[in-house]
């Protein structure tokens, strides 16, 4: 674990050297050393930087950092209940309006149908109604009925 957090202010302090220090020569073989350094298990590199910097640094730091992340929760739990009421408030306009626009299509499309309503329908549209068997009778087929 110490290695990790000593490479991970390695990796950020890297991002400003490159840029700074890059021209300086042989600056990318001194940061292949160092990382070897900090891996080595004999030199214990990682764990002599942990120990005399990072840890001292952390320990002293220790209240205000536990301030910082109870002020950063507070915080965040704040956004997300602002950040859901408002998504619910835009998700309830959206049904409201949805419902309102939509309820003059549905009432055209669910008017009452009459006795009036249904002669109006054509003889193609009640195709679902006649049996799709044929005739029993020659006479059926031609529309002439006798009895």
């Amino acid at each position: 674990m110490m290695y990790w957090i000593v490479f991970a202010f390695f990796t950020t302090a890297e991002t400003l050297t490159d840029i700074v220090l890059s021209w300086f020569p042989f600056y990318f073989e001194l940061k292949i050393a160092f990382v070897i350094w900090l891996l080595s298990p004999y030199t214990k590199g990682s764990s002599v930087l942990y120990r005399k910097f990072v840890h001292p640094t952390l320990s002293n730091k220790e209240k205000e950092i536990d301030e910082y992340i109870t002020q950063a929760c507070d915080k965040s739990y704040e956004t997300m209940m602002r950040v859901g009421k408002r998504g619910l408030n835009l998700a309830a306009n959206a049904a409201v309006t949805a419902a309102a626009k939509g309820q003059g299509v549905l009432s055209e499309k669910l008017r009452s149908f009459s006795m009036q309503d249904l002669t109006l329908i054509r003889d193609e549209d009640t195709v679902h109604m006649r049996s799709r068997d044929p005739p029993l009778h020659p006479w059926e087929s031609s529309g002439n009925h006798r009895l």
